[in-house]
């Protein structure tokens, strides 16, 4: 599965990944391998990703998140490394 993290300025993380959580609107999910099509809006939280070097963590001030045949990308307005 792909994922992009994308700020107005920079793209923060490309990559290929096993799974990604992410702070929804109504509560964290998890978004995996073939998981449905989905949009969604995104609270102030944190990201976790996994890829295969392990667990990447990134701080988000809101956003979106659109996932579609195993293609995930996330935009901020702004987002930090942890």
């Amino acid at each position: 599965m792909n994922l992009a993290i994308i700020t107005p300025d920079e793209k923060v993380y490309e990559g290929t990944i096993k799974g990604v959580q992410v702070p929804g609107v109504t509560g964290s999910f998890e978004v995996l391998e073939n998981h449905a099509p989905l949009v969604s809006a995104l609270e102030t939280g944190i990201l976790r990703v996994t890829d295969q070097k392990g667990q990447h963590f990134f701080e988000i001030d809101s956003g979106v998140i659109e996932v579609l045949n195993n293609s995930v990308v996330i935009l901020a307005e702004t987002i930090k490394r942890k």
